[in-house]
């Protein structure tokens, strides 16, 4: 069972890395209050929560940003597979 993402996206933000799904750890930039978070399983039966800090945000929502950096997680869970993205958020004025 893949507990893996085949996709991450941000708005239009740029992920650092590029989005992989074998990498679990990137950084953004932004200056948006908002960004939408668009998180998607390579397989169908996983489940995803996202949270940014502990507030979280429904799959294909929006995330709202504090000034300075962000944690925002992405777990995914399949049967006894889980994997955890994170992405640090950085919003600058």
């Amino acid at each position: 069972m893949s507990a893996d993402l085949s996709g991450l996206a941000i708005g239009s933000l740029t992920l650092t890395p590029e989005f992989d799904s074998s990498v679990i750890s990137y950084t953004a930039n932004t200056t948006n209050a908002t960004n939408t978070v668009t998180a998607t399983a390579k397989d169908s039966k996983a489940t995803i929560e996202i949270k940014n800090g502990e507030t979280i945000v429904q799959n294909g929502s929006a995330a709202t940003w504090s000034d300075g950096a962000n944690t925002l997680t992405v777990k995914v869970t399949n049967g006894s597979a889980t994997k955890t993205y994170t992405v640090t958020v950085t919003k600058g004025s």
